[in-house]
């Protein structure tokens, strides 16, 4: 049988709610549609590189964004010395690249066990907690808060990406 990725039900955030909880639910949402544009399709076509002019997959940002959650959240947010998932030593995009002969349903799994680590990962921690930019390059100091909102700008753009993409493939829109 073919592996397929899985359908979601996609948590609309609610409309009230302390900051934490907001913040929460609105990058739950996103991470949830990232899901969604993946949903019901094969590895094959979360693979496809849909768009000419561009090297993006459907699959290429879901290993992307495993990546993100992990450095802001667990290595940056929480300090744990993790690493990451792909190695970035001679292609600062290998997260998308090398498509071709990645494994679909390990990488989609791996982006749903990373968010449930990241959320334990920075659970107790208050928003207000500063912590520097992992990039010794980049001295700024930044707050759980502004992981919160940069995750979920994050998000926003590249389910941009992947609304695309989807409609490429099979001409699945929504938003």
């Amino acid at each position: 049988m073919t592996w397929k990725a899985p359908d979601v039900d996609r948590r609309e955030p609610p409309l009230v709610g302390d900051e934490r909880t907001e913040l929460q639910a609105y990058l739950d949402y996103h991470r949830d549609t990232l899901r969604w544009k993946c949903s019901g399709l094969s590895a094959e076509q979360l693979t496809l590189r849909a768009v000419p002019t561009s090297n993006l997959t459907l699959l290429g940002l879901v290993r992307h964004m495993t990546e993100v959650e992990r450095g802001w959240f667990r290595l940056t947010a929480a300090g744990k010395d993790v690493g990451y998932v792909h190695d970035y030593t001679d292609d600062t995009d290998a997260d998308f690249n090398a498509i071709e002969t990645a494994d679909a349903a390990r990488d989609y799994a791996r982006y749903r066990d990373e968010i449930v680590k990241c959320d334990a990962a920075v659970k107790d921690i208050p928003l207000d907690q500063t912590f520097p930019h992992p990039r010794p390059d980049r001295p700024d100091t930044y707050s759980l808060r502004w992981v919160y909102l940069h995750m979920i700008e994050e998000y926003a753009r590249h389910n941009g990406h992947a609304d695309l993409l989807r409609e490429a493939i099979d001409g699945l829109t929504g938003e």
